[in-house]
């Protein structure tokens, strides 16, 4: 589960930095004491999305891995 979870945000991940790469001309003027191609603010921004995600993934996961399958499969 948090695997699955992870694949998705990093999926997410590699289209967000691909497209912002892309409109990152269009955004300079929005920008302040930053270039529109600063390499630490990429990898901040996304560290913290991941970090996010890995959490968000993390509850469900702690919660499925504490249930007995043999009762989970009889229940369905």
């Amino acid at each position: 589960m948090l695997g699955q979870g992870l694949r998705v945000t990093g999926l997410g991940l590699a289209l967000g930095v691909a497209l912002s790469h892309v409109l990152a001309r269009s955004m300079a003027a929005l920008l302040y004491g930053v270039s529109e191609r600063d390499p630490w603010s990429y990898l901040g921004g996304a560290a913290l999305i991941l970090l996010v995600a890995a959490l968000a993934c993390l509850w469900p996961a702690r919660r499925a891995a504490r249930v007995d399958p043999m009762l989970a499969l009889r229940s369905e």
